[in-house]
């Protein structure tokens, strides 16, 4: 049996919640991170996407097996997700993208600070960088 996925797997020190690089829509490539080591029912997908909406991971799980990265296999009482040998093929380059956020997350946030300064817009409190080492960049990033 597979390892439950960590509650806080995406959580403000992640790379994905400040990284410019998109795959597919916001919530992609998180969701091919946590189908990364096998199936995972909605439920558990659910425990580290918990800022997102369940319609919104709907969608986005829908998105994916459109597009063939992900299979969904409907069995008695329960469906499964899981990467297709495309969507399994997106993680080093989701990797790739996370290590080079890790790298540039102080020149991101600056220049988010500056451009929310800039604009008025409300700033939220800034955060350290992952390579701080928290535990859920770990297992995340």
């Amino acid at each position: 049996m597979r390892p439950p996925l960590p509650a806080d797997m995406f959580d403000e020190l992640c790379p994905s919640s400040l990284n410019p690089i998109r795959f597919g829509d916001k919530w992609a490539a998180l969701v091919i991170r946590c189908l990364e080591h096998g199936p995972r029912r909605f439920s558990e997908l659910r425990v580290p996407l918990h800022r997102v909406t369940a319609t919104v991971l709907t969608r986005s799980l829908r998105s994916l097996e459109r597009d063939g990265l992900v299979r969904r296999t409907v069995q008695p009482q329960q469906v499964e997700y899981e990467l297709t040998p495309v969507g399994r093929s997106l993680l080093e380059p989701i990797a790739v993208a996370c290590a080079w956020t890790e790298r540039h997350w102080d020149a991101l946030l600056d220049a988010r600070e500056s451009y929310d300064a800039a604009t008025g817009r409300a700033t939220g409190r800034r955060v350290a960088s992952p390579s701080a080492g928290s535990r859920a960049w770990e297992a995340a990033g």
